[in-house]
């Protein structure tokens, strides 16, 4: 590769493009997401870092004291979006990994007193400082694989300064590495232990209206979101929740239908929530509720992968016109796989889905479930050229080889911020 353009350079042209997977903005409902046109010997133009032109290399305008980055004859994809993970955490369940290898349930773990509350605990133990050493690895890992933008959510607190804490040290993570990341408030994960038997309680104060504020007007999270299934808060308690979490200005997410269908992904769609991630068990009401409301719908196979449970349907999501997001869920419990890559190999592999179906669900549907799909997501102009160089020279050999990291170099707002050192 040739150098990248200087801090003080206003073009890259982006040159050797064997293919370019020109995925279009999202959200891509149903048979849209197969639709992903490939552009062979294509260039990218980049202008003040956002994407100012593409198409074949021979017709590539040439700016005054243009630079240029080969992709080596390689596939050029959009910056992959992950838009459900539990970032940042800390602690170690491992030994819950091996009481379900033995046969013990999530739900069985959880109910015994370990699951969330084990991780909650250390995360009352962690300082912000201690959360960000814990964490920064983890996110430059997956800008390695080609992960560009990242949803971190809170939800091991479970007390509103410890909630805090976690969105305090999101906000430190984004200002300690490239990843961009959003921010959403979970304190409604768990019931913690000293509001035993008083989940209500607990909501009236993880959900009081001055926090609320506090997390949206001084910019702490986008989103609110609420674990709403069995074990959990119920779809009444969940509701309540976020009616006020939407009057704080705060927009909604939903865990919906893991473990039970107890109506969540139904109140997703009723409250025109911006995701509902999980639906594992979703039903026809459920996939009608997140078709009216225009509700991404993301799927979380790492989970079913980990768990050894039942995946979610994904086929039938998309046949029924919804735009299917994936993420990894990456979790101390449920699903500790941080490589998106992999989880888009599940995918392909176990839920059949087509290559270009699930390289749209990491990137113009995921851009739509973190509500940034005017920006990012996309080859397109305008938009922000985040974009992955694939030693792969197409998106069907990417993918036919899952096993091994093949992203060269990673592009963010028209900047080289990961290059795979030369062997």
């Amino acid at each position: 590769m040739r150098p990248a353009a200087t801090p003080q350079a206003d073009s890259l042209l982006v040159t050797d493009i064997h293919t370019l997977a020109a995925v279009k903005p999202g959200p891509r409902r149903g048979s849209e997401m197969r639709d992903v046109p490939m552009l062979r010997g294509a260039a990218v133009l980049i202008r003040d870092g956002r994407i100012a032109w593409f198409g074949p290399q021979r017709e590539a305008p040439l700016d005054e004291g243009l630079a240029t980055l080969s992709a080596s004859g390689g596939c050029v994809i959009p910056g992959l979006i992950d838009p459900h993970t539990h970032i940042p955490f800390a602690g170690d369940r491992s030994g819950e990994f091996v009481r379900r290898l033995a046969g013990e349930s999530y739900l069985s773990i959880l109910e015994s007193g370990g699951g969330i509350r084990v991780t909650s605990e250390a995360v009352r133990a962690a300082t912000v400082e201690d959360l960000v050493a814990e964490n920064l690895p983890r996110l430059r890992r997956m800008l390695e694989r080609g992960v560009t933008r990242v949803e971190c959510k809170s939800g091991y607190g479970l007390a509103p300064e410890h909630e805090i804490k976690q969105l305090e040290a999101v906000r430190a993570l984004a200002h300690s590495q490239p990843v961009g990341l959003v921010a959403t408030y979970l304190g409604a994960h768990a019931v913690p232990a000293e509001f035993d038997g008083r989940p209500d309680a607990y909501l009236d104060e993880i959900g009081a209206e001055s926090l609320l504020r506090q997390v949206a007007a001084g910019g702490l999270a986008r989103f609110a979101d609420v674990f709403c299934d069995r074990g959990a808060f119920t779809v009444e308690q969940a509701r309540r929740y976020l009616e006020r979490a939407a009057a704080a200005g705060l927009k909604l997410k939903v865990h919906a239908d893991e473990l039970a269908q107890i109506g969540a992904s139904a109140l997703a769609g009723a409250l025109r929530a911006v995701s509902a991630d999980h639906l594992e068990r979703i039903d026809d009401d459920g996939i009608a509720a997140l078709r009216s409301a225009g509700t991404v719908a993301v799927v979380l196979p790492g989970t079913s992968f980990f768990l050894g449970i039942e995946h979610a349907p994904a086929r039938r999501l998309i046949d029924a016109g919804l735009p299917v997001a994936l993420g990894t869920d990456y979790n101390p419990g449920s699903c500790m796989i941080e490589s998106l890559p992999w989880i888009m190999a599940i995918a392909c592999c176990q839920l059949r889905l087509h290559p270009c179906e699930v390289l749209t669900a990491c990137t113009a549907n995921a851009a739509a479930a973190i509500d940034e799909h005017t920006r990012a997501g996309a080859v397109a102009v305008g938009f922000d050229a985040d974009l992955v160089m694939l030693e792969a020279p197409t998106v069907e050999r990417w993918f036919y080889e899952p096993g091994r990291n093949q992203v060269r170099a990673v592009l963010r707002q028209g900047r080289v911020v990961y290059q795979r050192p030369e062997r």
